[in-house]
């Protein structure tokens, strides 16, 4: 198998594809702007610990410190920062790009204890407030000035449909030397998107708005290229370099967690939450025990001993896949999963693989863990192509039931959506359309008519059709659930259910989802 370096960097690069299709209309401005900062960041530099770069930052007039937005270790990496500075007897300034300049009244305002989160949050806008808010990460710097009584400056301009880039940075630059310059003389801490971080830009327009003999020191956060080369050489715990005097990078993250971090906020769905890093072995394991409890399932013992890892985790891959002794092509495959981005539950290992921390998701591969639970091997005997397929689709059915049971209001593509999509697309992507308006029309006829329509395909079309139509049956029968149609008995046998005849079962489910004819009146 692969070393776990190498999986950590193959699934680098499909995130980092994922997120180029997402931005894929970033402008040539933006796109330049962000070469300055990778060649900026590209080079090796001196290891120092996390201690250190806190004492040089106190021999500076300003510290520019990176932020990924998305990422709660940069914030409160941040906050440390500001704790362990405001302990000192000199004065402290945050500057933070959470807040515009022309809001500051609003800031002021709750930091006096005048305005609420629900007033600040509604002058701060997105991307800091609503239901995928970053606001609970940049709390605690808040809540820290008011308890400490540290000023609090707002440093950015709109950054949609305002000023250039250039333009913010030198605003804001202007803002932080005019805080650095007050009679008191204090440390101002900025925190700024990193990409505002390249020598020229942030700190330029700071050092030239402060004038000769300001001390200016940049504080990145996960730099990818140092990052790399140091997993390499075997040092990925090292707490941080120095490029130069003037520009240091602390490591609090891997560059796949910071990745899936902003992957994570923009794919959220409707009504979905994220899972805390922290003790997520033992939160996902506590879902499936509730999961297990509402669908009549007796957890075992094997529960205790799942292992769960993510992303963030990845290093772990290989040692804990390694209890399922698999063959080199069954651990290729499972590389390639990996490298998909989509979440699995890998049974001969004991392992839930979470591509996102998603709740949705999360509680999807807890209800095939509590499916595993109540039929066992049965679940995953092999099967010939055809009874395959259709066992694929049902238990992606009880799966994308299992995950509506915790978020109600997750979204499902309807046949509205998928007709669109035949309509409209070519190649794979409207042959996959095809095959899951077949199959859902065919529904009602029974095997027969069903057994006619399994994908010729790759595997690639075999596993999108199968989830496609499992989505749309769970979608169904959670409505049914909900309206009180479904008998808790029923779903109980579903889970338990060995499926010798995997498209009978399907058309079972199918069945018991479709909503009952209206009587005509008489």
């Amino acid at each position: 198998m692969a070393s776990s370096l190498g999986l950590q960097r193959a699934l680098y690069r499909q995130q980092r594809r994922d997120l180029q299709g997402l931005l894929s209309g970033a402008s040539a401005a933006f796109r330049r702007y962000e070469a300055r900062y990778r060649r900026a960041t590209a080079g090796s530099g001196e290891r120092l610990t996390r201690a250190e770069v806190f004492e040089r930052a106190l021999a500076h007039d300003v510290v520019l410190v990176g932020d990924y937005h998305t990422l709660p270790q940069a914030q409160a990496e941040f906050l440390a920062l500001a704790d362990f500075a405001s302990s000192q007897p000199r004065p402290v300034v945050l500057a933070l790009e959470l807040c515009e300049a022309g809001r500051q009244r609003a800031l002021d305002g709750w930091l006096a204890g005048r305005v609420s989160d629900a007033g600040l949050l509604g002058n701060l806008g997105p991307p800091w407030s609503g239901e995928r808010g970053l606001w609970p990460s940049f709390r605690p710097i808040l809540e820290l000035a008011r308890a400490r009584k540290l000023k609090v400056i707002g440093i950015d301009s709109h950054p949609v449909k305002g000023p250039s880039l250039v333009q913010r940075d030198r605003l804001a630059g202007e803002l932080i030397a005019r805080a650095a310059r007050a009679d008191e003389r204090p440390l101002v801490l900025a925190l700024m998107g990193q990409f505002h971080l390249a020598p020229a830009h942030l700190p330029r327009e700071t050092r030239r708005a402060l004038g000769p003999g300001g001390r200016v020191l940049t504080v990145m956060q996960n730099a990818e290229g140092p990052y790399w080369r140091l997993a390499a050489q075997g040092q990925a715990s090292t707490e941080a370099i120095a490029w130069n005097d003037a520009q240091l990078c602390l490591f609090n993250a891997s560059p796949v967690a910071c990745q899936q971090s902003f992957l994570d906020y923009l794919e959220a769905e409707a009504g979905d939450v994220q899972l805390q890093a922290d003790n997520l072995e033992a939160r996902f394991r506590a879902l499936a025990q509730g999961l297990a409890r509402i669908l009549g399932v007796k957890p075992t013992a094997a529960l205790d001993a799942l292992a769960v890892l993510t992303p963030e985790t990845v290093d772990r891959f290989e040692k804990t896949v390694g209890r399922g002794r698999f063959s080199k092509a069954e651990a290729r495959q499972l590389l390639a999963h990996v490298g998909s981005r989509e979440s699995a539950w890998i049974p001969r290992a004991n392992l839930v693989w979470l591509a996102s921390r998603s709740l949705s998701h999360a509680a999807e591969e807890a209800t095939h863990v509590v499916r595993h639970l109540a039929c066992g091997e049965a679940m995953v005997r092999p099967r010939l192509r055809s009874e395959a397929f259709f066992a694929r689709i049902y238990e992606e059915a009880l799966g994308f039931f299992g995950s509506r049971l915790l978020n109600p209001t997750r979204p499902c593509p309807s046949l509205a959506e998928w007709s669109e999509r035949f309509h409209s697309r070519r190649g794979r992507e409207r042959d996959t359309a095809a095959f899951v308006l077949a199959l859902s029309a065919s529904l009602p006829e029974g095997p027969s008519a069903l057994r006619a329509l399994v994908p010729t395909g790759g595997l690639a079309q075999f596993h999108a059709v199968s989830h496609a139509v499992g989505y749309l049956i769970g979608e169904q029968l959670s409505v049914a659930w909900e309206a009180g149609r479904i008998p808790r008995s029923r779903v109980t046998a579903w889970f338990h259910d060995p499926l010798g005849d995997a498209v009978s079962g399907v058309c079972a489910l199918a069945s018991a989802a479709r909503p009952a004819p209206r009587r005509r009146a008489a």
